[in-house]
């Protein structure tokens, strides 16, 4: 007994080690909380904290729709130009219509069949993601990165570079209501809280509880195996880039209508930040492990920190700095635990 006390001992560091890493995210938004709070007496008021939750709905969708091509094994770059095309399909569709050949005057449509357009813009792209990694076996790093440049382009033709402004809609059409997506409250808060909440429900439940959720983990955990076991691969890859894409449509739909304005050049860096949420709630970059749950904390941490700076009067700078800093820390903490978890 005496002999394996030294050893007990290590284990048991180890052990509170392994425990630590799992709630890091947790963690660092108790401690973020306490400072910012104690530098700032406003800055848990409910009208901060209004705008805070605002701020990571928009990081939170994107994270949770990156939490699961990331959980394959894959990586989406192309999120934040997906949220600028998607923003510019509605700014369009409200703002000159949709020319078909041979009518006289463009065609507006309702505002429900512009969202659903612009949603399926985002699902399309996730789609071309999917068959170019599975149908094609190009990188998921290159593939996303080429239709990165290609959804951003496409943005920007449509406009020639410039914004598609005054987004209100045609009071004479059916095509009205759209800045509501962005600003409206409901049950006194905002609408992007309401959907990061049900999306995070969601996914968490997919994730967790159904088929294709435990498919995602084994493909992110052996690929070769989960092939060999009659799970369809390539199936489960696409349906993760889908999923990513409808993320990052929703979010530039928000934000185009918080904004009553489209950009081409609006959601630019955003997927670091979906990544950097990720990793930083507990999704390997490895796959196969991860959760909604943690991506969700993970984006408040983010959210919490930029907030804070901003209210502490930080240049923009150093929080691109802090950022960058806080990015490498989540990917060296990943490849600690994973480590960790190869020695064990």
């Amino acid at each position: 007994m005496i002999e394996r006390a030294p050893e007990v001992r290590g284990d048991t560091k180890r052990a509170a080690l392994a425990l630590l890493l799992r709630l890091r995210a947790l963690l660092a938004l108790f401690v973020l909380l306490v400072i910012f709070s104690l530098t700032n007496s406003s800055f848990l008021s409910t009208n901060n904290f209004t705008i805070l939750t605002k701020h990571v709905a928009i990081t939170a969708l994107l994270a949770m729709g990156m939490t699961f091509v990331v959980l394959t094994g894959g990586i989406d770059l192309s999120v934040g130009s997906v949220v600028g095309l998607s923003g510019m399909v509605a700014g369009g569709l409200l703002t000159r219509g949709f020319l078909i050949p041979g009518a006289e005057h463009p065609w507006f449509p309702s505002l429900p069949m512009v969202l659903l357009l612009a949603l399926g813009t985002g699902a399309l792209v996730g789609l071309l993601n999917g068959i170019l990694i599975t149908r094609l076996r190009i990188a998921p790093f290159i593939s996303t990165l080429g239709t990165l440049y290609i959804a951003r382009g496409t943005a920007l033709l449509m406009s020639a570079g410039r914004t598609f402004p005054d987004l209100g809609g045609d009071v004479s059409g059916r095509h009205t209501g759209f800045p509501a997506v962005g600003q409206a409250f409901v049950l006194g808060l905002p609408i992007p809280v309401w959907l990061m909440a049900v999306v995070a429900v969601l996914f968490a439940v997919i994730a967790a509880k159904t088929p294709f959720g435990r498919h995602v983990y084994a493909v992110g955990g052996n690929e070769r195996a989960s092939v060999l076991s009659g799970i369809r691969v390539n199936r489960v890859k696409i349906a993760t880039y889908v999923i990513s894409g409808l993320c990052a449509a929703v979010v530039g739909l928000i934000i185009a209508a918080q904004l009553e304005a489209a950009h081409p050049a609006t959601g630019e860096s955003f997927e670091l930040t979906a990544i950097a949420a990720a990793v930083l709630g507990g999704t390997s970059l490895m796959g196969g492990r991860g959760s909604i749950g943690g991506s969700l904390i993970g984006a408040f941490v983010i959210g919490v920190l930029a907030d804070g700076l901003v209210m502490m009067g930080t240049s923009e700078f150093w929080q691109m700095v802090v950022k960058g800093v806080v990015i490498i820390l989540a990917v060296a903490i990943d490849q600690i635990q994973c480590s960790g978890q190869r020695n064990t």
